[in-house]
């Protein structure tokens, strides 16, 4: 292959792996303490395994009853679609061992009026987007993501029988001169009922590749080369099958490896953590840059230090190296965004509890809402980046 020829690979985890199920309790916990008060501080960790859920860290803000968070997290696996045997809404025992904030943390972080409060914790965040989709993604992870949520789709419906909530993907991409040029190997292991054979699930799961990738992409894919269990049947599956922790897919939530990663997770977080709250700041940036044509591909990283509100450093890279627009871009980014804790949660309105949604098929590449979830994907300061 040419210099800028090459295979990347991505991949997708369903709502019902394991760690998503965590990932989605944690951040129904950070919706539930948002709900009720906007300022609320929550750090909340997630353990799935068979039929029982521990939550476990730290909150500041309104007292919740253990009986209505249990009730919630019920909520969550049968939304999922959890009710088997191994793992199952009814019957799962739930146990929560949430506790007050530490004082050391809130000092550093609080301020009296709140203009200058600092950052929840030290670290650096990487945005990043590319002109590789529509939604400014990188293909690979894009249609990773897109054909389980299709798939789960269909099966909350009733469409797609016999297929359970846990399943993985993999798409492999060939891309010449640094483009996406075909798709060279698709996997997809899921979960299924004891009544199906593979040959059955392969009649089932297949068409979703062909329903998730535009068909230029699809037009050399050998058959040969689609994977549907290749380690055969797949019935035991979700926290029965495997235990699931909070923050453990930190590659799936971002952007499937094509982008560097600061290392922190994301779900069971409030937006005080900049983890969270200044990757999303990163992202909207990045993908502000590449919508404004300025740049094909563009990545941010911003740093931060516990209690210090300014951040520490900003790095920013485009496609083409362009040292003078490399200092253009960060002279509007320095002039026109607010990147400290605070200016961050009120630029993208992140005290809403809006974060349920991110726990499963990625927290970029989504359509904003009405009702505020995935603020960061909007391109509405594109027009300020124009050169």
């Amino acid at each position: 292959m040419e210099k800028n020829s090459y295979l990347f690979t991505s991949e997708s985890v369903s709502e019902g792996h394991p760690d998503k199920v965590s990932d989605r309790i944690s951040d129904m916990v950070v919706d539930t303490y948002l709900s009720r008060d906007p300022f609320s501080r929550v750090a909340c960790e997630t353990l799935t395994t068979t039929n029982r859920v521990v939550l476990a860290g730290e909150t500041r803000g309104p007292k919740f009853d253990k009986d209505e968070l249990i009730s919630k997290v019920r909520d969550c696996i049968k939304d999922i679609g959890y009710e088997q045997e191994g793992f199952s809404w009814k019957t799962a025992e739930i146990e929560s061992y949430l506790h007050e904030q530490s004082s050391d943390i809130a000092m550093g972080v609080d301020s009296k009026d709140n203009k200058d409060e600092g950052a929840g914790d030290q670290g650096l965040m990487f945005g990043y987007a590319c002109n590789e989709t529509q939604e400014l993604m990188p293909a690979p992870i894009h249609y990773s993501h897109k054909i389980l949520r299709l798939m789960a789709e269909d099966r909350k419906k009733g469409i797609l029988q016999g297929i359970e909530p846990d399943n993985k993907s993999q798409v492999t991409m060939l891309y010449e001169n640094g483009r996406p040029a075909k798709v060279t190997s698709v996997v997809i292991s899921t979960q299924h009922s004891k009544d199906l054979n593979q040959e059955r699930v392969k009649e089932l799961v297949i068409p979703y590749i062909t329903k998730s990738i535009p068909s230029n992409l699809l037009k050399d894919l050998n058959p040969k080369e689609i994977y549907i269990n290749p380690t055969g049947q797949f019935i035991i599956g979700g926290p029965d099958g495997d235990t699931g922790l909070t923050g453990r897919k930190i590659i799936v939530d971002t952007y499937g490896g094509s982008a560097p990663h600061g290392g922190g997770a994301f779900s069971g977080k409030d937006p005080t953590k900049v983890d969270r709250s200044a990757a999303y700041a990163a992202r909207y940036l990045a993908k502000n840059v590449v919508a404004s044509g300025v740049s094909d591909k563009c990545l941010i990283q911003i740093a931060y230090a516990i209690g210090v509100s300014k951040p520490l450093s900003i790095f920013l890279k485009l496609s083409d190296d362009d040292e003078e627009k490399v200092k253009k871009i960060m002279t509007i980014i320095n002039e026109n965004f607010d990147l400290s804790p605070r200016g961050i949660r009120e630029m993208l309105k992140l005290n809403n509890p809006i974060y349920q949604t991110t726990s499963a098929y990625g927290h970029f590449g989504r359509k904003p809402t009405n009702s505020g979830e995935f603020s960061w994907e909007k391109t509405d300061k594109a027009d300020l980046f124009k050169m």
